[in-house]
């Protein structure tokens, strides 16, 4: 027997196709990150400012009800996350309609379908995007700028010790960050079938996809008012689009007793028990399972 033998060769790693197709998402749609980054930049900017004259802001409402200071605290903190949380939506809307329609636009269709990449991958890794990549990144966005607000707040008011401990009076921010994953995480399930919709849209339509999007549903309010005079359909695409806040939150009506803590705010067990959720989550999987069927017989246009 030879003294020396060949090593035996490293196995080879799992290529991964899911990992490698959402990266390549990523890669190729940059914007997805880089406009929240820039949108949350300038309210930074503008918070900086805000937090200069913070301690007077305070105690202006010093004299009136805890209500307003408690706005007065939490206001710019809730703007970003809800800036973030719009701005994210609007970005996943014209991702999805552009999902597809790019792939056969600028041919590389071609490419992708001669790699071994199933439709069904190809498709997740697409609605992942919106799902999953979007949300994560976005609350990260959200706590960065937080936690920079925070950091300005505490600065500014280091030799206020009756702005600071009033600050931490009305600021739960550790609750507030899990009231804010658990808002990202509700929104992305609550609007799954809207995205749902969108993917297969794009990769029905060729061109124009937001008109295709959008038209079905128009003649069908229109149809509902002529022929019922009622908005029945139009009050349900409003609860799809709004209807996580509600069946997600609690906000007391406005004069009652303050609710400084953010668990307070969360309703999980009526949110769990919505009809919305589960069948807007049937629905938005019949979209990705029709969308699968769909791609594997698209061509570039």
């Amino acid at each position: 027997m030879s003294e020396f033998q060949a090593a035996p060769p490293a196995p080879l790693r799992e290529t991964r196709p899911f990992y490698w197709s959402v990266r390549r998402e990523l890669w190729e749609n940059r914007w997805i990150y880089l406009a929240p980054v820039v949108a949350v930049g300038f309210v930074l900017f503008a918070y900086s400012f805000y937090a200069l004259g913070l301690p007077k802001h305070l105690r202006q409402f010093a004299a009136q009800n805890p209500a307003k200071q408690h706005e007065a605290v939490v206001m710019p903190y809730n703007a970003v996350a809800g800036m973030v949380m719009m701005t994210a939506f609007l970005i996943a809307v014209f991702y999805c309609l552009e999902a597809f329609q790019g792939e056969r636009r600028d041919r590389s269709i071609l490419f992708w379908k001669s790699l071994p990449l199933s439709d069904r991958t190809v498709v997740l890794s697409k609605a992942s995007i919106p799902l999953v990549v979007m949300p994560v990144l976005m609350l990260a966005i959200v706590v960065t700028a937080q936690a920079l607000m925070l950091q300005f707040a505490l600065v500014r008011m280091a030799s206020d010790r009756w702005a600071l401990a009033l600050l931490w009076t009305h600021l739960q921010f550790g609750q507030m960050l899990i009231a804010e994953t658990y808002g990202f995480i509700v929104i992305a399930l609550w609007h799954a079938p809207i995205f749902a919709w969108l993917l297969l849209v794009s990769i029905t339509v060729k061109r124009a996809a937001i008109l295709w999007a959008v038209l079905p549903f128009l003649v069908i309010f229109a149809a509902e008012h002529i022929a019922f005079n009622t908005h029945s359909f139009a009050n349900l695409i409003g609860y799809r689009f709004m209807g996580w806040f509600q069946e997600a939150f609690y906000f007391p009506p406005k004069g009652s007793t303050i609710v400084l803590e953010p668990f307070q705010h969360l309703t999980v067990t009526r949110l769990l028990t919505a009809p919305g959720l589960w069948l807007g989550l049937v629905f938005a999987a019949a979209f990705l399972v029709l969308a699968v069927r769909l791609r594997r017989h698209r061509e570039p246009v």
